[in-house]
C-alpha cells in the first residue's frame, strides 16, 4: 500500500500540483492536512537514535516542519502525522495581516525552488490562538513571530505576540529576517538588534516567560554580522538561531524563468550558503549556541550534512512542495541508517562533528 501511495504521490498528484498556481497549491495541500486525509497509511515508526533534545525540549527526532506551511495553526495534526516531531506555525502578527498582492509565489521547478513575497499574511494572533488551541498535544509547537508592516513599533508587536502565546507553544521564534517586509531585515543590525533583545528579555523575565526564544536570521550576512548577533544572543541568553531565511541574491545558476520575480528565494540553491551561515555560526559560539539548520533539505543526506556543521534541529518547507508529504518519513530512514554508518548511537554525537572541516573545505574552494 505504502508503494502504491509513493507512485500515487510522485507521479501523479505531485505533477498536478506543478501545474496548478503556487499558492492554490499550497492551499489544498493545506486542506489535504487539515483534514488528516490517509493519515494512518504514513510514516509512524521511531527510531532510538535519532531521539534528540533541543533547548531542553525532548525531541522523538530531529525534523521539524519551518514556519510559512502552515501559517495559521490549522493543519498541526495532520503535520505530525507525518513522522516530524516538532512544527512551527506562524509568522503571526498582533492583527490579521493580507499580505502582498498576489502572484506573489512562484515555484522554479528547473531549480527546485520556490519565490516567495507574501509578506507575512496571517489571520492575527487571536485568530491563530483560537486554532492553536485546537491542535495541542501532537507535538512540539512552535510560533514564528512577525511584525505588522504598518506597525510604529515592531519591537513591541514582536513582544505583544510573545506574551499572548506565553502558556501555548513550547518555544518563539522572532522573524527578523523576512525580506518581504520592508525594513525588517535592518532589526539584524547591532544597535538595532540589542535593542530588541533587550526589551524582548526584559518583558520576558517581567512576565515570567518560561519558554525558549530564538531568533532567525538570513543568510545574506558577513561574519562580522554573525559574530555580532552571537555576542548579543550570549549576553541576553537568547535560546537559540535559526540559519537561515530566505535569500534575495539572484548570484545562483537559475534555469527558470521566473527567477526574475522578486522576492525571497527558498529551495535547492540556498543550500550550500545557508550551511556556510550555520556553520561558521556554530564555529562562532564554540557549539554554545543551539541552531536549527533550515534551507535546501531535500534528503537525509541533506539534513545530516547540516546536523554535521552544527545544526541540533533541521526544518523543511521547500522540499515538501517538491517532493510531497512522504519526504518526511524518508529523511527519517535515511538518517537513521547515516547514523549508524558513522557509529553513533544517538544523533546528537554527531552535531559539529564536520563543522571544522567543512569551513576548511569551503575556505580552500573560495581561494
Amino acid at each position: 500500500m505504502r508503494s502504491f501511495l509513493k507512485i500515487l504521490f510522485n507521479k501523479f498528484l505531485l505533477k498536478l500540483a506543478k501545474l496548478l498556481d503556487p499558492e492554490r497549491a499550497h492551499f489544498i495541500s493545506l486542506l489535504y492536512l487539515k483534514f488528516n486525509f490517509l493519515n494512518k497509511l504514513f510514516f509512524k515508526k521511531d527510531f532510538k537514535s535519532l531521539n534528540t533534545t533541543f533547548c531542553n525540549i525532548k525531541l522523538k527526532n530531529p525534523i521539524g516542519v519551518a514556519a510559512g506551511l502552515d501559517k495559521n495553526a490549522e493543519a498541526i495534526k495532520g503535520l505530525f502525522n507525518l513522522g516530524v516531531s516538532l512544527v512551527e506555525v506562524g509568522a503571526v502578527t498582533p492583527k490579521i495581516q493580507y499580505g502582498n498582492r498576489k502572484p506573489r509565489v512562484f515555484r522554479l521547478n528547473s531549480d527546485f525552488a520556490i519565490i516567495n513575497r507574501l509578506g507575512f499574511n496571517n489571520l492575527g494572533m487571536i485568530k491563530v490562538k483560537s486554532n492553536l488551541k485546537k491542535n495541542i498535544g501532537y507535538g512540539v509547537l512552535g510560533l514564528n513571530v512577525g511584525a505588522n508592516k504598518d506597525s510604529a513599533d515592531r519591537i513591541s508587536d514582536f513582544i505583544n505576540v510573545i506574551s499572548y502565546f506565553a502558556n501555548d507553544v513550547d518555544y518563539f521564534t522572532i522573524n527578523i529576517s523576512s525580506p518581504n517586509t520592508h525594513g525588517l531585515r535592518n532589526l539584524q543590525t547591532e544597535k538595532n538588534l540589542e535593542e530588541l533583545l533587550s526589551r524582548v528579555t526584559m518583558n520576558k523575565e517581567l512576565k515570567k516567560i518560561r519558554k525558549p526564544i530564538l531568533i532567525k536570521i538570513a543568510p545574506d550576512l558577513v561574519d562580522k554580522d554573525l559574530k555580532t548577533i552571537v555576542n548579543l544572543c550570549k549576553v541576553y541568553r537568547i535560546a537559540g538561531i535559526i540559519a537561515t531565511n530566505t535569500t534575495i541574491n539572484r548570484e545562483y545558476d537559475l534555469k527558470s524563468r521566473s527567477a526574475e520575480n522578486n522576492g525571497g528565494l527558498s529551495g535547492k540553491p540556498l543550500f550550500n550558503q545557508s550551511n556556510i551561515i550555520l556553520a561558521k555560526l556554530y564555529f562562532f559560539s564554540k557549539g554554545t549556541i543551539p541552531l536549527i539548520g533550515v534551507g535546501g533539505v531535500f534528503s537525509g543526506e541533506d539534513a545530516y550534512k547540516k546536523i554535521c556543521i552544527g545544526a541540533s534541529i533541521v526544518q523543511l518547507y521547500t522540499a515538501f512542495a517538491f517532493k510531497g508529504p512522504l519526504v518526511f518519513s524518508e529523511i527519517l530512514e535515511d538518517l537513521n541508517t547515516l547514523v549508524k554508518k558513522d557509529g553513533y548511537s544517538n544523533i546528537s554525537e554527531a552535531v559539529g562533528s564536520k563543522n571544522y572541516q567543512f569551513l576548511v573545505d569551503e575556505t580552500d574552494r573560495s581561494i
